[in-house]
């Protein structure tokens, strides 16, 4: 089982930018689906952006297309999510995800998470 560990969460003015990133222990990841997930205070997680276990796949919430970019190294266990323009409502606390090789949207390994707070 993937253990991981995110970094690279903080404060930003609203415009700015941040890149996530994301460890991953473990034989397993390059078979895995990969996402980035977020909880705002007082509010469900949802899903932000999945990419598939060889990166053909991509997928984006609406909320974030244009702005947001994932990508992954398998080489190096690690996957990314660049944060571009930055908006006040994208503060919370973003988690890094790991599945199978199927669908992209399903996740039984979560890290423990980073907080992005971003000021307007």
């Amino acid at each position: 089982q993937a253990q991981l560990v995110e970094s690279g969460g903080g404060l930003v003015q609203a415009g700015g930018s941040l890149r996530l990133s994301c460890a991953a222990s473990g034989r397993t990841f390059s078979s895995s689906n990969m996402g980035w997930f977020r909880r705002a205070p007082g509010k469900e997680r949802e899903f932000v952006a999945a990419i598939s276990w060889g990166g053909a796949r991509i997928s984006y919430a609406d909320s974030v297309k244009g702005r947001f970019t994932i990508s992954r190294d398998n080489a190096k266990n690690m996957v990314y999510l660049q944060m571009n323009s930055l908006k006040p409502e994208d503060t919370a606390v973003y988690y890094c995800a790991a599945g199978g090789r199927g669908n992209l949207y399903e996740y039984d390994r979560w890290g423990q998470g980073t907080q992005v707070t971003v000021s307007s």
